[in-house]
């Protein structure tokens, strides 16, 4: 039998199937199965994307060296799903392969230095753990190995590792019948209280065993040392059994699942998505809702028809910080039949939950982007919950669209696919407008309360509180009226840290990140100046560091300055932030949501994260910090963009018995994205929009390409740009728009220079098959320090 690999090396020349004889042993392989194999000097993990009888190769193939896993971890569903992803997002297929899998199944590789000389294994070098030269450092030792390779007294050997560790735990089962324990108890003397108390735990919990260690030192009150002098005598005999990691365990302590009875518009939307579930079309529905209409009613009742017909459901949602709401509603209603998959979970977690899904042990999963690669079987419905968020698309390599990877998976299972919002991206919008989705509409809120009252404050004409120009009066007024009440406060600035620049007022410095033309934010929290793209830090300066002046200033705010504001404003307030500073822990988004829940805190202030999806029904009133923050970015979406997000924080105000209110600061209050979202009138947006982008011939209306070149040298980055700019041109449609190149709006990150080309058509035969050329003679510029990034529909231009 042949296999067909592809190995783990992301190339223009591995692109490509390479075939390997499978040996008698190793006839389990499968389509799916990670394999390591010989390539050239190496040893390279790779996967098995298909088998055959026969081959075309004329000479001598290669045998498998290892099948890694008992079960291959990707379906045949997934390994299909790989090809036509890669010729759709301009990436090498064994980058989709890998981003398929848990990090912990990625291979870890090793470079080992191996004597060859009696007299080479003698030296020092040699006498301890093996040579591994990634990590040698010295510069003797790495002198030494050179000259030992130099003169073949050492080689060189690759040895892949695999990371996934299973969790074991110690078992004990029992060896004798329960007179004999009984005869056994008798003898021993009575001061050996810990073998006393498990003998008697046997005798009476006999039909229990076996049992775990930890269920043995917290029931019989026993330790490692008892149970290790019971193995020993034979009383028990120790297994290690696999156990996994729960990451759902902090969600056992909810609240029952309530059943819910839907209203008529929500029972009209199940109906259709239901057909569609009964009769297996793989059809597409926007379920358009306003916030608090019902839409996650309606995607667990769809659930549950799904399960109930013996197949299986995949939920998508935009953020972590969602994740824990949604869970806990899911969890209330399936129970241990769910898995959630999302990078807030340990490594050991992940790859757990995803044994869980690849085994068929569970049957729902909820998880953030790349939960839409979960390896599941024979899936019955599909949901995209806040389907416009940016955050579904894939930023860097490989940069896929979740919606485009669920249409897929969609088609392959013939299966619905749901997509929620209270304010759909204007493509989804634009299609159903089209009959490509089908529209399903929400329009009042399912307790049947009103949307809240939403108050634009234009804050060119205000008197603010307190000294930093950020809270006007009326709205502290309000905050202090909803505290007095007992209600809670939800205020949203989407800008972290505490102020976005340090000026000095003598010479005009501002302090640069020196690897981004980027200004370094403050954090006062800690003492540092941050770079939000690469991380450089260095300390906050007391003095100019080109003047030495002492007269400096931070200008502009962030979340811990309105922190700090509304403390001085407000004594004894009790405030939680969310933004990435305060949620990179592990379970720290839970941790903050649930206390805010249990109202151990009056505001809850934050960044975006904020805006989507949270239910809490003692908010009353929100506060937006500055609706401007995404307005003026040079991005042709930012409109919408802007509209989404306060259309969304609004929309978390009285979403219980409690009446809402709203209030935005702007300085913009004339802007139609501002003007339309306080009235949360999506269809006036949508109209207004399109006409926007029809008239700069944007999308929906026209398809885009994003190619970037990277350079350390702006000049060469320039130039290969204009090389690619002339391909295009020459083989591409007159019809067909081409922009550029130009420098990007932050023309150096990370120590590059980028340059910039956007491609605008609404037919173009040509362009993939050239793309994919330009993606390939990237591969030759490489060495020459020049990077090629191909972006399909990209979410942002800038």
């Amino acid at each position: 039998m042949i296999a067909q690999v592809i190995v783990d090396i992301a190339a223009k020349q591995t692109d490509r199937i390479f075939e390997y004889h499978v040996p008698d042993e190793l006839q389990d392989v499968e389509v799916g199965s990670r394999v390591f194999v010989p390539f050239g000097p190496r040893k390279l993990q790779g996967f098995v994307v298909g088998l055959s009888e026969t081959s075309q190769f004329q000479g001598k193939l290669k045998d498998l060296l290892l099948v890694v896993d008992e079960m291959p971890p990707l379906t045949p569903e997934l390994v299909q799903l790989s090809a036509d992803l890669a010729d759709h997002v301009f990436s090498y297929r064994i980058s989709i392969l890998k981003t398929m899998l848990p990090r912990v199944m990625r291979a870890n590789y090793r470079k080992i230095l191996t004597p060859l000389t009696e007299k080479a294994k003698q030296l020092p070098l040699f006498q301890g753990d093996p040579v591994d030269l990634n990590k040698m450092t010295d510069v003797k030792q790495i002198a030494l190995a050179r000259k030992l390779l130099r003169h073949d007294e050492a080689k060189i050997e690759y040895l892949v590792e695999n990371r996934a560790k299973k969790k074991t735990e110690n078992e004990y089962q029992l060896c004798q019948s329960k007179a004999e324990y009984e005869k056994i108890l008798a003898s021993v003397r009575p001061n050996a209280v810990n073998q006393r108390h498990l003998l008697q735990d046997i005798i009476q919990h006999y039909d229990a065993y076996p049992k775990r260690q930890v269920e043995l030192e917290k029931e019989a009150g026993v330790n490692t040392a008892t149970l290790t002098a019971a193995v020993k005598k034979k009383w028990l005999k120790k297994q290690a059994v696999e156990v996994y990691r729960d990451p759902l365990a902090g969600f056992d302590e909810d609240q029952p699942d309530k059943k819910v009875t839907l209203n008529d518009e929500q029972t009209a939307a199940l109906s259709k998505i239901t057909t569609a579930i009964e009769e297996k079309q793989d059809q597409t529905f926007l379920l358009e809702g306003i916030t608090g209409s019902g839409k996650t009613e309606v995607y667990l009742h769809a659930i549950s028809k799904t399960l109930a017909e013996g197949r299986n459901a995949l939920m998508l949602v935009p953020e972590i910080s969602l994740t824990p709401q949604m869970v806990r509603q899911v969890k209330a209603r399936f129970g241990g039949e769910v898995a959630v998959l999302h990078s807030g979970l340990s490594e050991g977690e992940l790859y757990d939950e995803w044994r869980r899904i690849r085994r068929g042990e569970a049957r729902v999963v909820v998880g953030a982007r790349s939960a839409v690669f979960a390896p599941l079987d024979n899936i019955g419905l599909i949901v995209i919950d806040e389907e416009h968020e940016s955050s579904y698309k894939q930023e860097d390599n490989p940069r896929y669209h979740a919606r485009d990877v669920a249409i897929w998976r969609s088609h392959y299972n013939h299966c619905p696919l749901v997509l929620g919002s209270a304010t759909p991206s204007l493509g989804s919008r634009a299609r159903a407008q089209k009959g490509v989705y089908e529209l399903l509409r929400l329009t009042k809120r399912a307790n049947q309360k009103k949307l809240p009252e939403v108050k634009i404050i234009d804050l060119k004409h205000v008197q603010f509180a307190g000294g930093q120009f950020d809270l006007s009066v009326e709205l502290v007024d309000a905050i202090k009226d909803r505290l007095a009440k007992k209600e809670q406060v939800i205020l949203m600035l989407n800008r972290r840290g505490f102020a976005n620049f340090m000026l000095c007022r003598e010479c005009g410095y501002v302090m640069k990140c020196p690897n981004c033309d980027l200004s370094l934010t403050m954090h006062k929290d800690t003492g540092m100046m941050q770079c939000h793209y690469c991380g450089y830090t260095e300390p906050i300066p007391q003095r100019c560091p080109q003047c030495q002046s002492e007269h400096i200033r931070f200008l502009g705010t962030g979340t811990q300055k309105v922190q700090e504001e509304l403390e001085e404003l407000l004594p004894g307030v009790r405030i939680l932030r969310m933004d990435v500073d305060t949620t990179r822990r592990k379970g720290s988004y839970k941790k903050i949501l649930d206390a805010f829940g249990n109202h151990e805190a009056d505001i809850l202030l934050g960044t975006q994260m904020i805006a989507k999806g949270l239910d809490f029904p003692n908010v009353t009133l929100v506060g937006v910090i500055s609706a401007d923050t995404s307005l003026w970015v040079p991005d042709y979406n930012s409109s919408e963009r802007t509209f989404e997000l306060l259309t969304q924080v609004s929309g978390r105000a009285g979403r219980a018995e409690k009446t809402g209110e709203v209030l935005i600061q702007t300085y913009n209050p004339d802007h139609y994205a501002i003007k339309l979202a306080q009235s949360q009138d999506y269809e006036r947006f949508y109209g207004y929009e399109m006409r926007v982008r029809h008239a700069g011939n944007y999308p929906p209306y026209f398809y885009t390409v994003l190619i970037s070149v990277a350079s350390k040298n702006e000049q060469h980055a320039a130039q290969e740009a204009f090389r690619i700019k002339r391909r295009l041109t020459r083989n591409l449609h007159p019809e067909t728009i081409i922009l550029g190149p130009t420098p990007s709006a932050i023309s150096r990150l990370k120590n590059q220079y980028y340059y910039q080309i956007l491609v605008k058509y609404k037919k173009e035969m040509n362009l993939n098959s050239l793309l994919h050329q330009i993606q390939y003679s990237a591969q030759e510029i490489k060495k020459y320090g020049l990077n090629v990034y191909i972006d399909n529909e990209p979410e942002r231009i800038i």
